[in-house]
């Protein structure tokens, strides 16, 4: 499989919000706008990349019986390095996003993706693989907090941690209080995986 089809197949086949459902704990939890869904999608990506390039590189060095203690510690590695960015760089925005960023430790999509293709593949396809699953999580989560947003405020890509105003596409007081809150979350989802699927089935 060439590098432009692994990236292809991560934002479109096998997208892991929309087609896998993986990852569901933040992508409900983070999507409230647009901004923070970029923002996670953004921190997942970076962990993704270098944890599935890593683990190509080491795969033949780690014993089977280890193999999963051993993914699992590259990746809360790389976490805890993302953290400290975070922190240094955007704390606003790490405050923001609180227990969800270092909960990217469990995220069943690195480690799956480092046990369905890293560990099977070399360096280069795994960055590559990275890339397209991190993008296809990044654009749904993204995605959703665009849909959220407008439907709860009328505004999209306000940020107050960026000091970003914000495109108002409606008044605030036409805004759906409930798609900013979790139940809207669920909603808006369910008919975005509908809208998805219709669209790849056509």
């Amino acid at each position: 499989m060439s590098n432009f089809k692994i990236l292809m197949n991560g934002i479109v086949k096998e997208n892991p919000t929309f087609v896998l459902l993986l990852g569901m704990c933040p992508t409900l939890g983070t999507t409230s706008s647009a901004i923070n869904g970029l923002s996670m999608g953004i921190a997942t990506m970076f962990v993704l990349i270098l944890s599935n390039l890593i683990i190509s590189l080491i795969k033949n060095l780690v014993p089977d019986m280890v193999r999963i203690p051993s993914y699992i510690v590259v990746i809360a590695s790389l976490v805890t390095v993302l953290q400290m960015l975070m922190q240094a760089y955007v704390p606003g925005i790490y405050a923001t996003l609180g227990l969800f960023i270092p909960l990217i430790v469990v995220n069943c999509i690195i480690l799956g993706r480092a046990e369905a293709f890293a560990a099977k593949n070399n360096p280069v396809a795994s960055i590559f693989d990275g890339i397209g699953i991190g993008l296809g999580f990044t654009m749904a989560l993204t995605l959703l907090g665009l849909v959220r947003e407008f439907l709860g405020t009328g505004v999209i890509f306000k940020s107050d941690d960026f000091g970003i105003p914000g495109l108002t596409l409606q008044g605030e007081q036409f805004g759906m209080l409930m798609f900013v809150l979790a139940p809207g979350a669920f909603i808006a989802l369910g008919y975005l995986i509908a809208i998805v699927n219709k669209i790849r089935k056509a």
